[in-house]
């Protein structure tokens, strides 16, 4: 049986040329890029490459960039970051969504327990943030906001360019975190409203453990790691140079053919519901019927069991999930679907499937009929 890869919202494999620009910094290229010797030249010169890169799919000034452990670490870096360096300014307020990835998430509930005030935002039924209702929550005390550019577990894009007026008019700074956007959007830094974003190398097949932060100019932040002179003194600790190289090549090959991969991941798309709909099964869609990330599906199946659901897809060769890699192991209710007030009989029978590299419209229809297949047999039960 074809086993079938529909999950790459949780990682994507590593592209052919990703591999092959990695591969000499684990073998012959092997000096510390902070050496003042040839050895340690080269390296910084690599590191330096892949730095204008990843600043081109942003349209970035490479020196705003500081490459992490990856979009957990950047987005924990731009919060406390921001948090702690304008607490001293009276300055204890942090408004995010509740829908934001549990590295935010998280984050935010440890700067509550430093003492900052939190304000989660509601979204509406389909996952989006009413701009209207981040205006109400800002006030003089507000820090820092968070609200991410595409959900990964509903695909909904947020209206970051309007959120991200609106934090200006009131001088907060924005952070949003684009992990699953960039490589899919097109994303230029110098005209959106943002002052710092978070994006991922293992998300647009690239190697995993590596990440970056884009920081505004005349942002304030302390860092969180300390020892070392590295980036820019805002991320101490000798670089992962291989990840930083592998991430470099993933991000050019991302924004060259973005509008491709683009094209492709919504044909999988709408091939999967194509397919389902010629196979009279019951289902919804979840997140924004419009403004949605092309390469995320979220659906609903009533009658079935999520838990149930993807054990017996397993077993049908289909790869897919329950919501965020990061707590999917867990195989709680998503906090996601939670806040946009699905009903229960939605809440307990949603699956994500996401596409990437290596899909075809075909193996997705061979998938969708897979999954008729358990839905039916499930809901006949």
């Amino acid at each position: 049986m074809m086993a079938i890869y529909l999950d790459h919202a949780a990682t994507t494999p590593v592209h052919p040329r990703v591999k092959e620009a990695m591969l000499p910094f684990l073998e012959e290229k092997y000096g510390n890029p902070s050496s003042i010797h040839g050895f340690g030249r080269e390296i910084r010169n690599a590191v330096d490459r892949a730095r204008d890169q990843v600043a081109r799919g942003l349209n970035a000034d490479p020196g705003q960039l500081i490459f992490t452990s990856g979009g957990t670490e950047a987005d924990n870096l731009a919060l406390t970051g921001v948090a702690l360096a304008l607490r001293e300014q009276g300055k204890d307020h942090v408004i995010t969504s509740q829908v934001e990835h549990h590295a935010v998430l998280d984050t935010c509930g440890f700067l509550e327990r430093l003492g900052f005030r939190v304000t989660r935002l509601p979204v509406d039924e389909s996952g989006q943030v009413s701009p209207e209702k981040v205006r109400e929550a800002l006030d003089e005390e507000t820090a820092i906001l968070s609200i991410m550019y595409g959900n990964n577990e509903v695909g909904t894009l947020q209206p970051v360019a309007e959120i991200g007026e609106i934090a200006r008019e009131h001088g907060v700074f924005f952070h949003t975190d684009a992990v699953q956007a960039f490589g899919m959007e097109k994303i230029d830094v110098k005209s959106l409203p943002v002052d710092l974003l978070t994006v991922s190398a293992h998300k647009i097949n690239g190697p995993k453990g590596v990440g970056a932060l884009w920081i505004g100019r005349n942002v304030p932040l302390q860092p969180l790691q300390h020892g070392g002179l590295q980036e820019k003194r805002r991320r101490a600790g000798t670089e992962n140079v291989p990840g930083i190289v592998g991430f470099g090549e993933a991000a050019e090959l991302a924004i060259l053919h973005r509008e491709e991969h683009r094209q492709q991941t919504d044909r999988c798309r709408q091939a999967m519901l194509e397919e389902l709909d010629a196979a009279d099964i019951r289902y919804h869609v979840n997140g924004h019927p419009e403004h949605h990330l092309p390469h995320i599906l979220n659906l609903s199946f009533p009658g079935a069991d999520t838990e149930v659901m993807l054990m017996n897809l397993d077993l049908e060769g289909v790869a897919c999930a329950s919501g965020s890699a990061c707590t999917s192991g867990t195989l709680e209710i998503s906090h996601v679907l939670e806040a946009m007030g699905l009903p229960e009989d939605r809440l307990r029978s949603a699956i994500r499937f996401s596409f990437g590299m290596g899909n075809t419209e075909e193996e997705v229809r061979i998938a969708a009929q897979r999954v008729a297949k358990v839905v039916r047999r499930l809901t006949a039960e």
